[in-house]
């Protein structure tokens, strides 16, 4: 019994002895080129012409305080003009906040906090502290 335990003992130090010459022929030789996924950076914001879905996508989160319903005689719900002031505001970083929504309404929505306007020249100042900081 002690020569099968000095066995044991023996061929238990040899695995521990080689387990770091076997990990280390395991490895890539360049190790920053690994076998995990391949992630491509973000692609830049969109810009004020580019189509509704792509901006608000983007620019939704800024903007979702605004109403979706059409209002009439105006171009666009205010979400949708507001969607559009914020891809000026992002992209244009001279622009300041109210230039971005000058096409927003003024008119106080009973029931609403504040103005289409103040909302989107709100959201824009926020746009554009995240951008920078």
């Amino acid at each position: 019994m002690k020569l099968q335990m000095k066995i044991a003992m023996a061929l238990g130090a040899l695995a521990l002895a080689t387990a770091p010459a076997v990990a280390l022929a395991s490895q890539p030789d360049n190790p920053g080129q690994g076998n995990g996924p391949k992630y491509a950076p973000a692609p830049n914001t969109p810009g004020p012409s580019a189509g509704l879905p792509e901006k608000a996508k983007a620019y939704g989160v800024y903007c979702r305080e605004q109403s979706k319903k059409h209002v009439k005689g105006e171009k666009g719900t205010p979400f949708s003009q507001c969607v559009t002031a914020m891809a000026k505001a992002a992209n244009d970083a001279n622009l300041n906040p109210r230039k971005a929504c000058k096409g927003m309404s003024k008119k106080h929505v009973k029931g609403e906090k504040g103005t289409p306007f103040s909302r989107c020249v709100k959201a824009a100042a926020k746009l554009q502290k995240a951008q920078q900081g």
